[in-house]
C-alpha cells in the first residue's frame, strides 16, 4: 500500500467551462487579437475555464489605464479611511462568495476543497489587515534640526504596480500583494498564471462590486513571454511584485533593471524540518507529513527536506512512512481529500524524474515514487526517499511535489550546516523539547521564517519572505504597505536666510 486513494466524489465539475474576459479600465474586454485559452482540470480532465488571452498590446492598454488612474484619478488622493472602507468591502464580498471562489480554485489547480476554503477565508482576513495599514501608514517629522528648520518625511504611493502571480496559490498570493498596494494608494496591473486565472478574474468582479474606481486594478491573462514581459519592461510601470520560481525571478530583476523600477520577489525554497530526539515525536511526524503533502508539495514553503537526529532516525522514519500511507489522495472536490492533483502532466513528469535521479544516485525509495494509475487527471503518490545526501540534486533543487527527502545529523551544529547548504533560505522548522536548542538553531539557520515546534502557520501580522535566492523583500506584516511607497523629504525653513556670498 502506497497511499489511501479515493477518486470518487458526489460532486462533479461543471458541464461547460466558465468564460472570462480581461478587466481593463473598469470594463470587461475581449483580447485585442481575439485569442483565448482553455484550462482543463488537472483532476478531472475536463475544460473548466475559458479565458481571453491577452497580448503585449493588451498589457500596454492596461498599463495606460493604471497610469491614468494614478496620475489623474481619485484613488491615490482619497483619504486613508476611504481606501480602508473599500478594502473592507472587498473582504466582505470575498467571504460571501467564498464557496464560488474555492470550487473554481479546486477545478483549476487541483488542490483539495477544504484547503481552498481555508485559503480564501485567510485571504479575506489579509484584506482586512491591509485596510488597517491604510490608516496607520505615516511618515516622520524632525523638529531637532534647529529653531528655523523643520524636516518632514512623507510616504507617497510608488505609482503603477505590476503584480505577477503563480499557479499554486492564485487567490492567496494575489491577496498578499494587491490589498497592500491599494492601501498605499497605488494602481495596478495583475497578470495571473494562465493555468489558474479564474479566481483572480472573479476578484476583479468583486473589486467592481466594491466600487474600486476604473483603472485602479486591471487584470490581463496571458503568457509570461507576451504579457509578463511587457509589464516588466514597460517604462510606465513603477514597480513589479513577483512570485514564482527563482529562475524566472532572476529574469524579472534583470529585465526590470532596464528602467530601474523597483522589484520585489518571493521565490523558491528548499525548506528543512529538523527533528531532535527530545521533541514531541508524534507532533513532529504529523508536521513532517503535513509539510510535504500540503498542496501536493506544490508550495514554496514545502518542507521537502526532513533532517532527523541519527539516533532516532530509523524509528522516526517508520513513523513518518506509516502516517504517509494514511494520507488520502484523490478527487479534490471531496471534503476528505488531503492531496489533490498535480498541476500539469509536464510537472508530474518532472517530479518523477527527480525521484528517478535520486534512486540512481543511491538514495532508497521507501514509499510511492510514481504517478497513480487513474483514468482521469494526474496524481502523484506520496513519496518518501531515505538515505539522501546533501550533494544530491533532490536535496538541493526544488522538486515542487509530494516527495520527502530524509537526511540525518549527529549534532545541532551539523544540522545548521546541512540546513544552510542550499541556495535557498525561505523557511525552516525545528522540533526539540529544549528551548536553548530551538533558539540556537533558529539563530543559526539562514531563513526568513523559522517555526519552532510547529510548521507552516501563517498570520497576516507576520512578515514573509526569504534569504539568499529565495527572494527580495517581505510580504505581510505591519511594514508591508511601505514596500509600495516612495519616501520624500521636505525641508522647511522659517525666518530670514542670509545669502551665502555675503557672509
Amino acid at each position: 500500500m502506497t497511499a489511501h486513494v479515493s477518486l470518487e466524489s458526489s460532486k462533479r465539475p461543471p458541464a461547460a467551462p466558465r468564460r472570462f474576459e480581461l478587466l481593463i479600465d473598469g470594463k470587461w474586454q475581449q483580447a485585442m487579437a481575439g485569442e483565448r485559452l482553455t484550462r482543463h482540470s488537472p483532476a478531472h480532465g475536463v475544460a473548466v475555464s475559458d479565458y481571453a488571452c491577452g497580448s503585449s498590446a493588451d498589457a500596454a492598454a492596461a498599463v495606460a489605464a493604471a497610469r491614468r488612474a494614478f496620475d489623474d484619478g481619485p484613488w491615490p488622493r482619497m483619504t486613508a479611511s476611504a481606501r480602508a472602507r473599500a478594502l473592507l468591502k472587498v473582504a466582505d464580498i470575498v467571504e460571501r462568495r467564498l464557496e464560488e471562489l474555492a470550487v473554481l480554485e479546486v477545478l483549476e489547480s487541483g488542490k483539495p476543497i477544504a484547503q481552498a476554503r481555508a485559503e480564501i477565508s485567510g485571504a479575506a482576513d489579509i484584506w482586512r489587515y491591509a485596510a488597517t495599514l491604510a490608516r496607520t501608514l505615516h511618515g516622520e517629522s524632525y523638529a531637532n534640526l534647529g529653531d528655523d528648520m523643520l524636516g518632514v518625511v512623507l510616504r507617497e504611493p510608488i505609482g503603477v504596480v505590476a503584480i505577477i502571480t503563480p499557479w499554486n496559490f492564485p487567490f492567496l498570493i494575489l491577496s498578499q500583494k494587491l490589498p497592500f498596494a491599494l492601501a498605499a494608494g497605488c494602481t495596478s496591473v495583475v497578470k495571473p498564471s494562465e493555468l489558474t486565472s479564474g479566481t483572480s478574474l472573479v476578484l476583479g468582479d468583486i473589486l467592481l462590486q466594491a466600487d474600486i474606481p476604473p483603472g485602479v486594478v486591471n487584470i490581463v491573462v496571458g503568457t509570461g513571454a507576451e504579457v509578463g514581459e511587457r509589464l516588466i519592461r514597460h517604462p510606465d510601470v513603477d514597480m513589479v511584485s513577483f512570485t514564482g520560481s527563482t529562475a524566472i525571478g532572476k529574469h524579472v530583476m534583470a529585465a526590470g533593471s532596464d528602467t530601474l523600477k523597483k522589484v520585489t520577489a518571493e521565490l523558491g525554497g528548499k525548506n528543512p524540518q529538523i527533528v531532535f530526539g527530545d521533541a514531541d515525536l508524534d507532533a513532529a511526524a504529523d508536521a513532517a507529513v503535513f509539510g510535504i503533502y500540503f498542496n501536493a508539495g506544490e508550495c514554496c514553503n514545502s518542507s521537502s527536506r526532513l533532517l532527523v537526529a541519527a539516533d532516532i532516525a530509523s524509528a522516526f522514519v517508520e513513523r513518518v512512512i506509516a502516517a504517509s500511507k494514511k494520507v488520502v489522495v484523490g478527487d479534490p472536490l471531496d471534503d476528505a481529500t488531503k492531496v489533490g492533483a498535480i498541476i500539469t502532466p509536464e510537472h508530474l513528469a518532472k517530479i518523477t524524474d527527480y525521484v528517478e535521479q535520486a534512486t540512481a544516485a543511491g538514495a532508497e525509495l521507501r514509499l510511492g515514487g510514481r504517478p497513480l494509475d487513474t483514468t482521469t487527471g494526474q496524481f502523484m503518490a506520496p513519496t518518501v526517499i531515505d538515505g539522501v545526501r546533501p550533494d544530491m540534486t533532490i536535496a538541493r533543487e526544488e522538486v515542487f511535489g509530494p516527495v520527502l527527502s530524509i537526511m540525518t545529523f549527529d549534532n545541532a551544529d551539523e544540522a545548521i550546516r546541512v540546513a544552510n547548504d542550499t541556495n535557498y533560505g525561505l523557511s525552516a522548522g525545528v522540533w526539540s523539547g529544549n528551548f536553548d536548542n530551538c533558539m540556537h538553531l533558529a539563530r543559526g539557520i539562514k531563513a526568513g521564517t523559522v517555526w519552532l515546534n510547529t510548521f507552516m502557520d501563517g498570520y497576516a501580522e507576520l512578515p514573509f519572505g526569504g534569504y539568499k535566492q529565495s527572494g527580495l523583500g517581505r510580504e505581510l506584516g505591519k511594514h508591508a504597505v511601505e514596500d509600495f511607497t516612495e519616501t520624500k523629504t521636505l525641508q522647511m525653513h522659517r525666518g530670514p536666510r542670509t545669502n551665502w556670498w555675503l557672509r
